[in-house]
């Protein structure tokens, strides 16, 4: 029998704008009657630097994730960053890789391309081993600190954009033991650069959902807070191009705000567990629309399903249950969309 096909074009940018030509491969599926593309998004789920070099609660996660996948069906995984905590990896060799990752997702469902961002943790050590990384591993996908996911939704024409960003760079690190906010970046040259490209690619966009992937939150009632470099240079973006959503981790929890349109997941889950709200009323009036922080839960992320109507986004704990759930619709292209 013929399988349904789930087709994907990766646009890597390297650090001269040289770019691999666009490319579609073809994702098989037993299921040719499928009609959705299916997802899993993670962040913060890096372990620990000692043994077990694992928490329970990336342990609970990465049980969950793998019944998830297997039962709903996921297609691939975001890592939202802080893949590997407290500082990150030294080198493409670095047992971390196995101890954390590999030893520790093993369920056959889980065996599928993880699209990989870099938090501050990772900054911390060697991002380009992480990103190296990605020639030894058949599934860990990191072509470049920001790059492009194109898919088409099976059996229509509908079209899925994810942009993945690295909001350390464009930011700068923050230290979890000071004021835990970024203190702008390293260089300014590699943040305007990435802006630029990152506006230059949501101004073209046509695709009938567009995503922006990071670990930074733009908003978040948690410990740390709305990321001001965030509200000015991306939340901006995100609403003059009527981005459908923005995909973060950083603070060590699940939430979904709404905001003009445009749909905040925090999904910090996947190693610690934080139930901090003291930046409640720091967010929009109304914006909150859940939250989720409480350690009984085992964990948690979320499970994304996007058909050729609207993309349905389902909060996941880690005990077993979905706990919130919530829809967003296909873009509406008007005049505002069409100049960059």
């Amino acid at each position: 029998m013929a399988a349904s096909l789930l087709y994907l074009s990766a646009l890597v940018f390297l650090p001269m704008f040289f770019c691999y030509p666009n490319s579609f491969m073809d994702l098989e599926d037993n299921d040719q009657n499928r009609t959705s593309i299916r997802f899993l998004a993670v962040g913060d789920w890096g372990g620990l630097p000692y043994p077990p070099f694992i928490t329970p609660i990336e342990k609970a996660t990465a049980r969950e994730m793998g019944r998830v996948a297997e039962q709903m069906g996921a297609d691939f995984v975001l890592a939202l960053g802080d893949n590997f905590y407290y500082k990150g990896v030294d080198d493409v060799h670095d047992p971390r890789f196995q101890d954390t990752f590999e030893h520790v997702f093993t369920d056959r469902s889980l065996n599928i391309p993880w699209y990989v961002v870099a938090g501050n943790h990772d900054h911390a050590g060697n991002v380009k081993a992480q990103i190296q990384y990605s020639r030894l591993s058949d599934r860990w996908r990191f072509p470049y600190y920001y790059y492009e996911l194109n898919f088409r939704v099976p059996r229509s024409d509908r079209t899925l954009t994810i942009l993945m960003v690295d909001t350390v760079l464009l930011c700068g690190n923050s230290d979890d033991f000071e004021d835990q906010k970024p203190r702008g970046p390293v260089s300014a040259v590699d943040a305007n650069r990435q802006l630029q490209w990152l506006q230059k690619r949501m101004a073209a966009s046509k695709a009938d959902f567009l995503l922006v992937a990071g670990h930074y939150p733009v908003w978040s009632i948690s410990e740390h807070g709305p990321t001001e470099c965030l509200l000015k240079r991306l939340r901006p973006l995100l609403t003059k191009y009527k981005a459908t959503a923005y995909f973060c981790g950083h603070d060590h929890n699940l939430q979904y705000l709404k905001e003009s349109d445009v749909g905040y997941v925090v999904s910090g889950a996947g190693n610690f567990m934080e139930a901090d709200t003291r930046h409640r009323n720091h967010v929009p009036s109304g914006s909150l629309k859940f939250f989720t922080g409480q350690e009984s839960t085992l964990g948690g992320f979320v499970h994304v399903e996007v058909t050729k109507k609207q993309m349905d986004i389902t909060f996941i704990q880690a005990r077993g249950t979905s706990l919130y759930r919530t829809t967003l619709p296909r873009r509406d292209f008007d005049d505002s969309v069409a100049s960059p």
